[in-house]
């Protein structure tokens, strides 16, 4: 990686985000059909620190799984997992960072938070109609099941997502400063 740390830095905070996402898996409450994790914390906050590029850590996460590295919650990996009733929100963690990412290379304080809404409502969308899909529940009881008992967990990740994200910012433009030339 010599004379390309910006291509280094990338490679590192794929690697990290892809271990937090997984380690986030593992943090996890049992709910049916879907159990509490702390995933979305860490899939927003790749978009929120890694802008666009927060695909290849979500992506990675993805994929891993799908190959069978036990890094789907409490351990699961393959494609039963990801046909299964959680498999949608966790495809949806791609789209997710993605549109958190997009939004967050914004400047304005509104763009940034509507990243973080529309990101986490990408991963209910993508986990509601795979949870239809994948169970025959009705859309009003996925919605009860799978969406409305996440809310209050998610504006408090959400809030964490925002707060990290700023002080990144702000510590990454005080940088910038310090260097001469740039």
């Amino acid at each position: 990686m010599f004379h390309a740390p910006e291509r280094a830095l990338l490679l590192t905070e794929t690697a990290a985000f892809t271990g937090l996402i997984a380690l986030g898996s593992w943090i996890s409450i049992p709910f049916v059909p879907v159990p509490f994790t702390l995933q979305t914390l860490f899939v927003l906050l790749s978009g929120a620190v890694m802008k666009r590029y927060a695909l290849l850590p979500t992506g990675l996460y993805v994929l891993m799984g799908f190959i069978g590295i036990p890094v789907f919650h409490n351990g699961g990996a393959g494609l039963g997992i990801l046909l299964g009733p959680t498999g949608g929100y966790i495809l949806g963690f791609i789209p997710g960072a993605c549109i958190t990412g997009i939004l967050f290379e914004r400047c304005e304080r509104s763009a940034r938070l509507l990243g973080i809404l529309l990101g986490d409502g990408c991963i209910f969308l993508c986990g509601i109609a795979w949870l239809i899909l994948s169970t025959g529940l009705s859309p009003s009881i996925a919605f009860l099941v799978g969406v409305l008992p996440f809310i209050p967990g998610d504006i408090v990740k959400g809030y964490a997502v925002w707060v990290i994200g700023e002080r990144l910012d702000r510590v990454n433009t005080m940088k910038r400063e310090e260097v001469p030339g740039t």
